[in-house]
């Protein structure tokens, strides 16, 4: 996985995230720096130092995380395990925020995503928001 092409998508294209399912793997978080609103996992973590971390269920999204989503323009995850990428893309939906997928594998993702390649790269993409481009 090359995570500097990922966050160099995320910084081209939104000016906020969230990460959800963050688990233990930072890499695109520190890399995208302040666009990151806050990373979210089901279990407590430890964060870096200057990212602001959450503990919240994208299956059962607090009035919290639900707020936090609205309040950015893309919801991302990294390597989420298949089962949890309807509610990741729901909570997406719910807050009107684009939604970014890197699978772990060879997973595909059905309709509203698309494939992206970029940089080397390849992650799945759900433009969500109203009028809005993309830098390819």
């Amino acid at each position: 996985m090359r995570p500097e092409a990922i966050a160099d998508y995320i910084s081209r294209n939104y000016s906020t995230a969230v990460e959800v399912c963050v688990g233990n793997y930072w890499e695109i978080a520190k890399l995208i720096g302040d666009k990151l609103v806050a990373a979210v996992d089901v279990r407590h973590v430890k964060a870096p130092p200057g990212v602001r971390f959450i503990v919240d269920d994208v299956m059962n999204p607090s009035d919290l995380l639900l707020e936090l989503c609205r309040q950015v323009e893309l919801v991302y995850a990294i390597r989420p395990p298949p089962e949890l990428w309807r509610y990741i893309l729901a909570l997406s939906k719910l807050s009107n925020s684009d939604c970014l997928i890197r699978p772990f594998g060879n997973e595909f993702a059905a309709s509203p995503f698309r494939l992206v390649n970029y940089m080397g790269e390849r992650f799945y993409v759900a433009l969500l928001r109203q009028n809005v481009t993309e830098a390819d």
